[in-house]
């Protein structure tokens, strides 16, 4: 399933293979099938103008065909989104704002006149967070301790009236990586997010040089994914709920319905270079580890702390803190591989799997992703800052050709930045954050800064 290279290459070598890899990938950034040619690729929005509507303030660039529409300039600081049948938008933003007097962690609106953007605005809810979605006849909403939902509101009504319905609380608070992102399968299963609070799992966190724990602590309530009854009340976090371990910080997850299999999209560890300089160089930090996209079944374990993913390997390697030396596998071939690769520090963020007819064949049942961007990428210039988009063929397996990141891989949208050339995450206009599907097919995509809507639909079909 992965890139996997039959001779070890040395780590300039590497790193001149990513150059050349990634500046094909960014030249082709507007485009939908990596192995289009670079006519193909360099199309954008633009090219379809005359298919989409007037719109000079999306500042986009798309595949060929597609067209991004601003649904709304900014809710607030935000994270994911999700779209009712009736086509109402829900925002989770991520604290309890007050904006015009009104207050409320999630944000509720409605296009009544069908000019493409909500002319009705209510906001609820006494908590942040990160996970929305709609299911059935709820809205489920998480804070960083808690998964909850609401009865969708009847009638005219745009927010409940009522309080919320606790699914399951008790999760830890956690300094980091405490978002509860959340996903539904449809039958009754809710998969939550635990992140571990930690890096590496050091015995001095983030501490140049200290070891790991052995066995890592964190593992007996965080670094993976439990399940609970989406539909039963009172239910209590609890470590025999865990569904799959080994997994640092999934704020992306879906459950991909045609596969019927969870997946998500892992961050990866941080600080190689800052941490064990005399094994990694800044660049080999900046590029490490791999961002891993999983297929989860129950009892799998990916292997944090004790491993990570190296794209340019192809392989899980023994991490450094466990005795790794940027070549070793070690026990690392015992964990689960993931299906896909992404560059180091790009922060998938959301992940959706898209089930409508809106979009050209080749995008049903494949997977868009929302990749945030991240600090740990410095001194070299940021990159993520985008979605991307990963096929799928009938089954679930990743399909296309084979390439360095992922099967097929492509950047789906761009220009999010606003400029080339970044070097914070501070820098970076909007950072790309939650994905939805309307009812009709089209993409909804929410950036955190100021909580900026893009509606993305494709007019042939």
């Amino acid at each position: 399933m992965m890139f996997r290279s039959t001779q070890r290459r040395s780590r300039p070598a590497l790193l001149t293979l990513f150059a050349t890899v990634l500046a094909g990938l960014l030249a082709a950034g507007c485009n939908g099938d990596s192995s289009a040619t670079a006519t193909a690729d360099s199309a954008t929005a633009d090219s379809a103008a005359a298919a989409c509507p007037a719109d000079t303030t999306s500042r986009l660039s798309l595949p060929e065909g597609f067209c991004a529409t601003v649904f709304h300039e900014g809710v607030g600081p935000a994270r994911h989104l999700a779209v009712r049948p009736n086509g109402d938008v829900y925002v989770k933003l991520s604290s309890v704002d007050t904006v015009d007097g009104r207050s409320g962690g999630i944000v509720a609106l409605r296009d009544t006149d069908g000019n493409g953007t909500p002319d009705r605005t209510a906001r609820f809810g006494d908590f942040g967070g990160t996970g929305l979605a709609v299911q059935g006849r709820h809205l489920y909403a998480s804070s960083d301790v808690a998964v909850m939902r609401w009865p969708l509101p009847q009638g005219d009504a745009l927010a409940p009236s009522s309080q919320p319905q606790t699914i399951v609380g008790g999760f830890p608070e956690q300094g980091q990586h405490a978002a509860k992102s959340f996903t539904l399968d449809g039958q009754g299963g809710l998969y939550v997010n635990v992140g571990a609070p930690s890096n590496a799992c050091q015995e001095e966190s983030r501490t140049p040089g200290s070891p790991g724990q052995e066995p890592c602590p964190l593992l007996k309530e965080y670094g993976g994914v439990w399940k609970y009854d989406a539909h039963q009340t009172g239910q209590t976090h609890r470590p025999g709920a865990r569904y799959a371990s080994g997994i640092r910080n999934a704020v992306a997850l879906d459950w991909n319905s045609s596969a019927g299999q969870l997946q998500v999209a892992q961050h990866g560890r941080d600080q190689l270079h800052s941490l064990w300089p005399d094994r990694y160089t800044q660049e080999e930090s900046a590029e490490l580890p791999s961002e891993e996209f999983f297929t989860v079944s129950p009892g799998d374990d990916f292997g944090w702390p004790y491993c990570y993913h190296d794209w340019q390997q192809g392989q899980k390697e023994l991490a450094p803190e466990y005795g790794g030396d940027g070549q070793e596998t070690g026990r690392c071939s015992d964990f689960r591989e993931p299906i896909a690769t992404f560059p180091g520090h790009w922060a998938p963020n959301d992940l959706l799997t898209y089930t409508g007819d809106a979009f050209p064949p080749k995008y049903r049942g494949g997977a868009f992703v929302a990749f945030h961007g991240s600090w740990n990428r410095a001194p070299l210039p940021q990159q993520g800052y985008r979605v991307g988009f990963v096929p799928f063929a009938e089954g679930g397996a990743v399909s296309s050709d084979s390439t360095a990141f992922a099967k097929g891989f492509s950047t789906f949208a761009n220009g999010f930045a606003g400029q080339e050339r970044i070097e914070s995450p501070r820098e970076a206009e909007y950072r790309p954050m939650g994905l939805a599907q309307g009812p009709d097919g089209a993409l909804y995509i929410i950036e955190s800064n100021e909580g900026r809507i893009w509606r993305v639909t494709h007019p042939s079909g």
